[in-house]
């Protein structure tokens, strides 16, 4: 058994964000940061574009920065809580940047600033096409000058402890569900510990592997909402998952594609069908920068028409000085695959990306369960409501970890341990004799999750995957309870898990909004709110 005064959960921006603010107002107590894969194996590392923020009011503005996320919302917002991350964004950037994070400057010191698809202003500051890896690398440096920060990597978080683990019925309608601390599995010592914390921070990242193609690492498998979604927490907006619409295209691809960030189209790139035809002006004013909902939708369209399994992304407009400069990991990479960029068009689909909604948060960024927290792309904080406008989840991480740290350290002297948690059981468990029985029911289930629940739904495809999710859990379910526990049967879990939440909320919403597209309601109802389960 292991105590803790602060426990965080994942470790990209949003956890260290909390953990660095927690280590530094409380010296004297401990904070314990959990990660399941390397310390900076984090979705935040893979966010190419940058961080969206107003720091010139004089061609930008608060107002319009509010504006232009609410559009992209669809009506879903909740406005205060985007206004709350738009006129507190610039502190939280001015604060990474003293940890020592470092963003592109022109000849003249200032920042140079993108403009990425639903933005009316060039507002987004970045460090090349790797800025998510630059904070990181910051945050990650910072952590290392605290000594009351203790970081352990390759943890596997099995479930969240609640009173459900002293024995009693907790349901959704229990009230003062509270979090005592974690399970977890040591990958290295292959024991099953017991945490218990104050506070708890879950800052677990993305759903993205639920499909088979996503822009997410291997470690975005959901595991933060589906515990807390066990515990009998609420979660909210799962149908609306956000594809990218400009990932490379690599034949026979499953897993994590690799991404052009949507600033190569801020800078002039455009796309076009197998044609030749730069299509997008032929659907929204804005063309290749509307949002990322209805450009992914338009090329979802032209591959249909096509039958393709691409679009084109011409970039040979763009001065190639300045692409090398700005975009040197994507140039490079194409370079790998055959494709000089500043001659050829680049292959690009759409690809599973982020998701708008997850555990249910207030202002504060806590859960429905007292004393757990959530934060990041785990959140539901309503600030994207049907549709996240490009490069505001960086800033989300930083604005609401600082209010979950606000809150947390109001409370944190009159909060103590449960020491009346027992210890992990595996009685009657036995190691599992083939490990084709789980990774069979993953393809299955991306494979489902893809065909069934992706840019476009109806009613017939929504149903289907729900009664195959409901074999694929029977079976998942009776293997857990009778074998030993291992990461891949522990995420397996938590992917049909989510992919039954993604589902579930996208069957109950009887209209098309921002993400989620159903052909059998192809218009926006008059307002149909947040789902909840």
């Amino acid at each position: 058994m292991r105590e803790t005064d602060f426990l965080v959960i994942g470790s990209g921006i949003a956890g260290l964000s909390f953990a660095l603010k927690c280590a530094k107002e409380f010296p004297d107590r401990k904070v314990l940061v959990i990660t399941k894969a390397k310390a900076d194996e984090t979705n935040t590392k893979y966010a190419q574009g940058g961080v969206a923020v107003v720091s010139d009011t004089t061609h930008d503005s608060i107002e319009q920065h509010v504006q232009d996320t609410l559009i992209a919302g669809d009506g879903l917002c909740n406005q205060n809580m985007v206004r709350m991350l738009v006129t507190e964004g610039p502190a939280r950037v001015e604060e990474i940047i003293e940890w020592g994070a470092r963003f592109d400057k022109d000849a003249a010191g200032e920042f140079k600033k993108g403009k990425e698809g639903g933005h009316s202003a060039h507002r987004i500051l970045h460090h090349k096409d790797v800025t998510g890896l630059e904070m990181e690398r910051a945050l990650l440096e910072a952590v290392k000058s605290f000594s009351n920060i203790e970081l352990i990597k390759h943890c596997f978080v099995i479930d969240l402890i609640t009173q459900h683990h002293e024995g009693y019925l907790v349901t959704k309608s229990t009230p003062n569900i509270t979090c005592f601390g974690v399970y977890v599995l040591n990958r290295e010592t292959n024991a099953i510990d017991k945490i218990l914390s104050r506070v708890t921070l879950l800052a677990s990242g993305g759903v993205g592997q639920v499909y088979r193609t996503t822009t997410n690492p291997s470690i975005a498998t959901g595991d933060g909402v589906a515990m807390v979604y066990r515990a009998k927490g609420k979660i909210e907006n799962m149908e609306f998952i956000q594809f990218h619409p400009t990932a490379l295209y690599e034949p026979g691809l499953r897993g994590q594609a690799f991404l052009i960030t949507e600033a190569v189209r801020g800078e002039g790139a455009i796309l076009r069908n197998h044609q030749g035809d730069d299509f997008m002006k032929q659907v929204d004013a804005r063309k290749d920068l509307a949002p990322r909902d209805i450009v992914a939708r338009a090329i979802d369209a032209e591959m249909k028409k096509s039958g393709m399994e691409f679009v084109w992304l011409d970039c040979t407009q763009i001065d190639p000085v300045q692409f090398k400069s700005h975009f040197p990991t994507i140039y490079e990479k194409c370079l790998s695959i055959g494709i000089d960029v500043t001659k050829q068009f680049i292959p690009v689909a759409p690809a599973a990306h982020y998701s708008c909604g997850g555990i249910q948060t207030n202002e504060w960024g806590a859960s429905s369960i007292q004393r757990l927290y959530a934060c990041g792309e785990c959140a539901s904080t309503g600030v994207h409501g049907a549709n996240r406008l490009a490069s505001n989840s960086l800033l989300e991480a930083m604005v609401f970890a600082h209010r979950c740290f606000d809150h947390a350290r109001t409370c944190i002297d009159t909060l103590s341990y449960n020491y009346a948690i027992p210890e992990w059981s595996a009685t009657g468990t036995t190691d599992p004799k083939e490990m084709i029985l789980i990774t069979q029911s993953l393809k299955e289930l991306q494979q489902i999750m893809s065909d069934y629940v992706g840019i476009v739904r109806n009613d017939i495809r929504l149903q289907r995957a729900s009664r195959r999710l409901d074999l694929l859990w029977e079976e998942t379910e009776q293997l857990y309870q009778n074998t030993t526990v291992s990461p891949q049967l522990l995420e397996l879990r938590n992917m049909i898990t989510i992919g039954y939440l993604i589902v579930k909320c996208a069957s109950f919403r009887k209209e098309s909004r921002g993400l989620h597209y159903n052909t059998d309601y192809p218009q926006a109802a008059a307002l149909i709110q947040n789902i909840v389960l």
